[in-house]
């Protein structure tokens, strides 16, 4: 099991955890838009830590990140498994044409 996948079932455990022992459990408490607005924090502290060039303060913030979007996308019910299944799907199509496929978004 991969440190993605167990933080993927800690973070479905804490759901129905006390919010009071948890962070995780407090997070999801909060609902979904908490969720994507911690989410979209990390992911902005993240590219001003690319932005300055410190390896060390970017893999912190890039594992906050990865922390927060499984914690966001369980708030609705997605999992690690839809999530990998998807990038599977893709690989092997090229970036360009997956982005026209579906009117834009991310490349891989």
């Amino acid at each position: 099991m991969s440190a993605l996948e167990r933080l993927a079932a800690t973070i479905a455990a804490r759901r129905g955890a006390d919010p009071e022992s948890s962070w995780t459990a407090k997070l999801l408490a909060k609902g979904p838009e908490k969720c994507a607005e911690k989410f979209g924090e990390e992911a902005i502290e993240a590219v001003i830590e690319a932005v300055r060039g410190d390896r060390a303060r970017l893999t912190a913030e890039a594992a906050d990140v990865l922390y927060h979007l499984l914690v966001m996308c369980a708030a609705r019910g997605v999992t690690l498994a839809e999530i990998e299944a998807e990038l599977s799907r893709r690989e092997g199509r090229s970036g360009l044409d997956e982005k026209a496929a579906r009117g834009g978004g991310a490349q891989i």
